[in-house]
C-alpha cells in the first residue's frame, strides 16, 4: 500500500512538539467565549498549512465516521492524513470525499498497519462499532495520539475502564463523543440557567425520549460484500451482523445504549450526582429475531443535595412520535431542550415563581407573548391559567453548526491550548455505567441499585 506522506521541512521543532509546548489558556477562553454565537465555517477546498495544524486519522469510516469527518471539514487547521475501515465501500467513499476538499489520505484496512506507517499524526477519531472502541482507542493512545472516541465507550464496562486507565497512563487526551456536553445551547441551559441561576428552583424530575419510526435491517451493495473469511477475521458472523451490529449483543448495547446514552448523560449533569437506582421494562416485542430490546422504558432515582429526584426515559424504534428531546422540571418552572430546536428550546415559569424579567435584560432568556386562547367556559380562573401557562421563554443561544462540531472543536482546542475536555473519559465512563445497567434491569425485572464506587474507573 502506498505510504506517501506530507512532511514539514526546514523546521527544527516538530508539529507534535510545537502543539505540546504551545498551550494558551487566554486563546482557549476566547474560543469558549465565542461559542455562544456558534457561527459555522464554510468547507475548505484547500487546507492551508500552519505550524499548529493537526494531522488526523479516522478509524471507522462508516456512517458515524463520515458525520464526524464532515464536521471536521468546517474547522480550520485540521488535516486528514489517513482513513481506516475494514469495508472497501467505506474506504472508497470517505477517501474520495476527503480528496474533494483537498485532503489526500492514505487508506488502510487494518488499524495496526495505519499506526505502524503513519508517523506524523497528532490525533485519531475512533468511530468503529462499540465493541471495538477500546481496542482502537487504547492502541492510538499507546501510539502517542490524542483520541476522540464515539460514544458509547464500550458495550463492556471492563473495556470502557481500560480506556480511562490507558488515557491516564499515557497522558494523552481522550474525548468521549457525548456532543451535547459542548453544545452552547445545552451549556447555557444547564450550567447557566438551571445550575447557576436556578430558574427552575428545586429540580425534582426529568423526562427524555428518543423515538424512531420502524425500519428494516440495513442492506449493502452486493458488489462490496466482504468475504466470509475476512468478516470472521474481524469478528463478524455475516454481512447482516456487520451492517446491523447495533442489534447484536456481542457488538453493542442495543437502542437504549446507542440512543439513550446521549440523554441519560444529561440527567447526572443536571442533578449533579449519578443515579442511585434504576428500574426498567422492555423487550423484543416488534422485531422478532433481533437480539436487543426494540423498546425500553425506565426510571432512575437520584439522591441530590436538595433531596430525592427521579428521571424517566424511553426509547422506541417503531414510532417517531415526539422525536427526541429532554425536559427538566422544578418547583419554579421547567425547561425543554433538544438538539433540534423546534422540539425543545424554551423554559416555562410557574405563576408563583420569581420574575424572569431580569434574565431577559441580561440576555439569558427571551420573551414570547402567549397566544390568545378562546375557551368556551364560564370558569374565568381556568381561562387565565390556560393562557398564562402557554407562554414560553425561548433560549437565546443558537447553534448554526453541525451538532458534533463544537465537541470536536473542544477536543482540538484542548490539544492546542491545554483547555479542559468537556467529556473526558471519567465522565464518559460514569454514563456507561448508568446506561449499561438498564439492560441488566430489564433482564432481571427488578429494581437495581448503584454503589458510588461503581462509577469510578
Amino acid at each position: 500500500m502506498d505510504d506517501t506522506r506530507t512532511k514539514d521541512k526546514g523546521q527544527g521543532l516538530s508539529r507534535r512538539d510545537f502543539l505540546r509546548t504551545s498551550a494558551s489558556a487566554g486563546l482557549g477562553m476566547a474560543v469558549a467565549g465565542s461559542a455562544l454565537s456558534a457561527r459555522g465555517f464554510a468547507l475548505t477546498q484547500e487546507p492551508d498549512s500552519s505550524p499548529d495544524d493537526l494531522n488526523l486519522a479516522v478509524i471507522g469510516a462508516g456512517e458515524q465516521g463520515r458525520i464526524l469527518i464532515d464536521s471536521c471539514l468546517h474547522i480550520p487547521g485540521i488535516r486528514f492524513k489517513a482513513v481506516c475501515d475494514i469495508w472497501e465501500y467505506s474506504q472508497r467513499y470517505s477517501s474520495r470525499y476527503l480528496k474533494k476538499y483537498g485532503h489526500e489520505v492514505n487508506v488502510y484496512e487494518d488499524y495496526r498497519e495505519l499506526l505502524a506507517k503513519e508517523n506524523d499524526l497528532d490525533a485519531a477519531i475512533v468511530a468503529t462499532p462499540d465493541w471495538m472502541h477500546a481496542t482502537h482507542a487504547n492502541a492510538c493512545l499507546e501510539a502517542g495520539l490524542h483520541v476522540y472516541c464515539e460514544k458509547e465507550m464500550s458495550n463492556s464496562l471492563s473495556r470502557a475502564r481500560s480506556m480511562v486507565q490507558t488515557a491516564r497512563k499515557t497522558g494523552k487526551l481522550l474525548q468521549i463523543g457525548h456532543q451535547r456536553r459542548s453544545n452552547p445551547r445545552y451549556l447555557h441551559a444547564i450550567d447557566t440557567l438551571i445550575r447557576e441561576k436556578r430558574i427552575l428552583g428545586r429540580v425534582s424530575h426529568a423526562y427524555a425520549q428518543w423515538n424512531r419510526a420502524k425500519a428494516d435491517m440495513r442492506g449493502w451493495n452486493k458488489l462490496y460484500a466482504i468475504p466470509p473469511d475476512q468478516l470472521a477475521q474481524y469478528g463478524y458472523t455475516s454481512m447482516t451482523a456487520f451492517r446491523n451490529w447495533r442489534w447484536y449483543k456481542r457488538y453493542a448495547g442495543g437502542p437504549v445504549v446507542d440512543l439513550g446514552s446521549h440523554q441519560i448523560d444529561l440527567f447526572s449533569w443536571v442533578f449533579g450526582v449519578n443515579p442511585s437506582t434504576v428500574l426498567a421494562s422492555g423487550g423484543v416485542d416488534y422485531y422478532k429475531g433481533r437480539e436487543w430490546y426494540d423498546n425500553v422504558m425506565m426510571i432512575y432515582e437520584f439522591e441530590t443535595e436538595q433531596g430525592a429526584a427521579r428521571a424517566m426515559y424511553q426509547v422506541q424504534t417503531t414510532t417517531k412520535h415526539g422525536g427526541f428531546y429532554e425536559a427538566f422540571m422544578g418547583d419554579d418552572g421547567s425547561l425543554v431542550i433538544s438538539e433540534v430546536p423546534q422540539r425543545g428550546n424554551w423554559a416555562l415559569r410557574e405563576a408563583h415563581a420569581p420574575e424572569w424579567d431580569s434574565l431577559v435584560k441580561e440576555g439569558l432568556l427571551q420573551t414570547e407573548k402567549p397566544p390568545i386562547q378562546k375557551v368556551d367556559t364560564r370558569n374565568i380562573f381556568l381561562d387565565v391559567r390556560v393562557t398564562a401557562e402557554a407562554g414560553r421563554w425561548p433560549l437565546p443561544v443558537e447553534l448554526a453548526k453541525p451538532a458534533h462540531q463544537p465537541h470536536l472543536e473542544n477536543f482540538f482546542n484542548a490539544i492546542r491550548h491545554d483547555i479542559p475536555l468537556n467529556c473526558p473519559p471519567e465522565v464518559g465512563y460514569e454514563t456507561a455505567v448508568a446506561v449499561l445497567k438498564v439492560n441488566e434491569a430489564v433482564e432481571s425485572q427488578r429494581l437495581l441499585r448503584f454503589r458510588p464506587d461503581q462509577f469510578k474507573a
